[in-house]
């Protein structure tokens, strides 16, 4: 029995070290400046959805913002700080989108996980983002809140909010196109229509 007892604690030990992407990266220390995660999209059905995501914070512009004010609008909240090679590459992406559905019910707020508000805004600039984004990095009040109600696994991680303030789709990992983010907020979009 004993034999039996170790031999599947090993099997469950190296299952996880051998499947453990992120834990991998990590001890490669190979200073990427992001742990990545494999691309995924995960769509909540409107039954399975939790409990609204109730969060307040500041911007990079000083102003503050909290859920109460996205209240009744679709929201897609990235993830993100500005050495992270993946935040970059879809930063125009998140703004393309943004563009198609600004003024339709819809809100974009990124949340800088590492970053002064000057680097936020320095960021915005080169990569022609105008949204806000929270900045978070003393206390991280914004990602627990976040986190409490779906697991954030990588930087970058993008969800949308349906119009409750609930958690509807979770991308993690660097957006791969703008078709696969818009095709998911016109989703969450016409559930409230």
């Amino acid at each position: 029995m004993a034999a039996a007892t170790a031999a599947l604690l090993a099997l469950g030990l190296t299952a996880c070290s051998v499947n453990d992407d992120l834990a991998q990266q990590y001890r490669e220390g190979n200073d990427k400046g992001f742990i990545a995660g494999e691309f995924q999209v995960v769509e909540i059905a409107e039954a399975d959805r939790g409990e609204p995501v109730v969060f307040e914070g500041v911007t990079e512009h000083g102003d503050a913002v909290s859920s109460d004010d996205l209240a009744g609008e679709v929201t897609v909240v990235n993830f993100w700080y500005a050495a992270c090679g993946p935040c970059i590459a879809e930063a125009p992406l998140l703004e393309q989108v943004w563009q198609e559905h600004e003024g339709q019910g819809v809100q974009f707020l990124g949340v800088n996980i590492y970053d002064q508000p000057a680097t936020a805004r320095s960021f915005a600039v080169e990569n022609g983002i105008s949204y806000p984004s929270v900045i978070d990095i003393e206390e991280k009040a914004v990602s627990f809140a976040f986190a409490q109600a779906t697991p954030i696994q990588a930087t970058p991680t993008t969800l949308v909010l349906d119009a409750e303030g609930r958690v509807a789709a979770r991308i993690i990992g660097q957006l791969e196109s703008a078709s696969i983010l818009d095709t998911l907020v016109a989703g969450v979009v016409a559930e409230s229509a």
